[in-house]
């Protein structure tokens, strides 16, 4: 079965704009392809920093790893699982002060592993998740998406590029602070047309 893996950061909960564009596209793209929904919401899972420790973790084989280090290395296993079992990645992210939200910084250094989600090359790295394509949902209250100060959009579709993944959409809800729900019904009649 199909599997679309939908992440959400923002701390808005059930009233965020991010998390109600990028559940919506998630719900549309399962019930066209019959597809399983695998929900993981950074705002709400503590994911931890990376520390030498767990660094040293994720770069030891999992057949190498001590006790300790396997357990360190639990929460980055089981986010790189998601990302492996997934054809598709919907992401909701708010723009928090023209960056990613920190948690979303968090699962990426926890997915970023040498050898698992990307190699090195003599050419440079390469991303190994290929063939799967991520949609991105962004809210902002302020900051214009792709914009000189937006540094999250750009950072986000260089990360998932890095690992192997193509953004094949954004939608952008921005400047809401000024916009308003004109901005929201735009990012949603977005939403319907990439899912159609």
């Amino acid at each position: 079965m199909s599997k679309i893996l939908h992440i959400t950061a923002s701390v808005g909960g059930l009233a965020s704009v991010s998390r109600t564009l990028s559940t919506k596209l998630a719900a549309q793209f399962a019930e066209e392809r019959g597809a399983e929904i695998i929900e993981r919401d950074l705002s709400a899972n503590d994911l931890p920093f990376i520390d030498a420790a767990r660094f040293a973790a994720n770069g030891t084989p999992g057949n190498e790893r001590t006790p300790e280090q396997a357990e360190l290395a639990a929460i980055g296993d089981e986010l790189i699982a998601e990302l492996q079992a997934a054809d598709t990645i919907v992401l909701g992210i708010p723009i928090y002060n023209f960056g990613v939200p920190a948690t979303v910084k968090a699962w990426a250094d926890l997915v970023a592993r040498a050898g698992t989600t990307f190699k090195y090359t003599p050419e440079g790295p390469v991303g190994l998740l290929k063939g799967k394509q991520a949609y991105i949902a962004v809210a902002s209250g302020g900051t214009k998406v792709d914009s000189e100060m937006d540094f999250m959009t750009p950072w986000l579709r260089q990360f998932l590029g890095f690992i192997g993944i193509e953004t094949a959409g954004v939608v952008a809800a921005d400047q809401l602070m000024a916009t308003g729900q004109d901005r929201i019904e735009q990012a949603t009649a977005e939403v319907e047309r990439l899912a159609a």
